[in-house]
């Protein structure tokens, strides 16, 4: 268990940690959906109590580099686990780097069953995943290495079910993508060597929900990546023109998934990347959440949230492990994190109940993700999921912040927990929208969802930690890199941006019952991961040797 502080006692009541998701602070109002709503209890919060700012992106959340922002994942990794490790994107580049990857017995089993095919026949191999450079899910680097390598290995087909971002990248940069991709495919496709993009759709349309949200959507990526089955295109790249021109005003993330086909001299299309029996499927996402569902949907044999029509017997692998409690996929290309020692294992050994909400689309980031990518619950955890709405985030951008905050209320007054920790998903996913207005509605509804939570947390003699796991809302609009004003369409309207950003969040001390005596304290190398220490110390706790210092000051 954690030893006790001899400085500080602890407060008297619980400890609270209140994430708002895709809360950034802006670099620049203009296109700040935070900066433009009615906010008044964040207002009071900011200008009466102790706050900070921490880093929440590149290598303070364990990604390569200080130009990689952060995400919801890595972000809850690092708030929960108290350190930081070198995330998905690090380790991926890294094992292709050093070639690694290439050794392993996955790649080598995924290589073998492609070779060996079936009924006699070489089978293909299929790389499934985000098909851009955002590197939160994946990256198109990774990707090209991958078809590289499998043309040294003497494969002789490759086809690639590409899912377009729009999302973490640019909202309609998929020709970026697809048009010079397809230019290296073909200039690969020597020797008897034929690599081409099968299949594709928007990221969320098709095939990466996940938390169990939305499995219609898995479906139709089963239909379109494994049978063939959607509207037919000569190539990606006319795919996506006809698409846009179908759906005008459609982002890349929401548009309809396409098949590429072989046309007769009928009309008819003969689609060039179906998934059979001996083939073998990569699914080549790094990150975890989204890429459980469709990886289930190959690999588990009691199979019941869509009729797969067939289930191709494959060889099947992901980039990562993305569940290591559920084994899920027991065939990986690079091994995860192995996160230890995490903040919700120590609070358990010491004896604290912990309590975690969120609704559906953040839930499995306050529980999964916070306890270092563990399914289970440490002893003395509470966990209450709040399903999510099925409709589009920009048209209810209050989401559940009532519900949440209605379970969190109630988990206060219990008076059963010491430790309690919550997610309000609006600033993300509906900054994720684009849609500017929807997003400052979103910021107001969490702003109304704190004025009803803080008194229950004054009622219980407690204090709370008010931040982010990385921004969104605070940056609406693609801003030029060296002016940093938004950028402008040719109708004058500003540029939408839908991506996370790179500016740091707010870490708020809300405590009425100190007197004052508590503060915090702001450090260049604040970040995430001195939550976990800093919640320790609230508790009248010290941290544990491996989690980063806490920034709390006792006055």
């Amino acid at each position: 268990m954690l030893h006790k502080l001899s400085t500080f006692a602890g407060v008297s009541g619980p400890v609270v940690v209140i994430i708002m998701d895709g809360y950034g602070i802006a670099s620049n109002k203009a296109g700040s959906a935070i900066d433009a709503a009615t906010k008044p209890t964040l207002d009071r919060l900011f200008a009466q109590f102790p706050h900070i700012r921490l880093r929440a992106h590149g290598t303070a959340v364990g990604m390569p580099s200080d130009e990689d922002m952060g995400n919801s994942e890595v972000g809850h990794n690092a708030i929960g686990a108290g350190q930081v490790y070198s995330q998905g994107a690090a380790l991926v580049a890294n094992a292709i780097a050093d070639g690694s990857i290439w050794q392993g017995n996955a790649w080598q089993e995924i290589v073998a069953g492609a070779k060996a095919g079936a009924h006699g026949k070489p089978g293909t191999l299929h790389f499934i995943g985000l098909f851009s450079d955002g590197n939160v899910h994946s990256h198109i680097d990774h990707l090209r290495a991958l078809v590289v390598q499998a043309k040294a290995e003497g494969i002789n087909t490759v086809r690639i079910h590409a899912l377009l971002d729009g999302r973490d990248v640019p909202e309609t940069s998929a020709l970026d993508y697809i048009v010079p991709f397809e230019a290296f495919l073909q200039a690969l496709s020597t020797d008897g060597f034929d690599a081409r993009i099968a299949s594709g759709g928007g990221r969320q349309t098709i095939t990466m929900d996940r938390y169990d949200a939305n499995w219609p959507m898995v479906a139709r990526g089963w239909r379109t990546h494994v049978l063939g089955e959607g509207p037919q295109f000569a190539n990606a790249t006319a795919a996506v023109i006809g698409l846009r021109e179908m759906h005008p005003g459609t982002i890349d993330q929401d548009l309809p998934e396409f098949v590429i086909a072989e046309f007769e001299e009928n009309g008819h299309g003969k689609p060039i990347g179906t998934i059979e029996d001996g083939d073998a499927v990569v699914l080549f996402n790094f990150r975890g959440d989204r890429a459980l569902e469709i990886t289930r949907s190959f690999v588990d044999d009691d199979f019941s949230h869509f009729d797969r029509v067939r289930r191709p017997d494959v060889s099947y692998a992901g980039m990562l492990q993305y569940d290591g409690d559920l084994q899920l996929p027991k065939r990986f290309l690079v091994s995860p994190p192995a996160i230890k020692d995490t903040s919700g294992e120590w609070f358990s050994k010491s004896g604290l109940a912990q309590f975690a909400c969120s609704e559906t689309q953040k839930f499995g980031h306050v529980t999964y993700f916070w306890n270092g990518n563990r399914s289970g619950k440490f002893e003395g955890e509470t966990w209450q999921e709040v399903p999510s709405d099925l409709v589009p985030f920009e048209q209810r951008p209050w989401m559940k912040a009532a519900e949440i905050t209605d379970a969190m209320i109630a988990a206060l007054q219990s008076g059963k927990y010491q430790v309690l920790r919550c997610n309000y998903a609006n600033g993300d996913m509906v900054g994720h929208t684009g849609n500017f207005r929807a997003a400052t509605m979103a910021i107001e509804a969490v702003d109304l969802a704190l004025s009803r939570l803080l008194p229950a947390i004054d009622a219980a003699g407690g204090v709370a930690l008010i931040t982010a796991d990385h921004g969104n809302a605070d940056e609406m609009f693609e801003l030029d890199k060296k002016t940093r004003q938004p950028t402008q369409n040719e109708n004058g309207s500003f540029k939408a941006k839908t991506a996370h950003t790179l500016n740091p969040v707010p870490l708020i001390l809300y405590d009425t019952v100190s007197g004052g005596k508590l503060g915090l304290q702001q450090t260049d190398s604040a970040g995430l991961s001195n939550i976990a220490a800093t919640v320790a110390n609230l508790l009248g706790l010290q941290k544990h040797d491996k989690w980063d210092d806490s920034v709390l000051q006792i006055k």
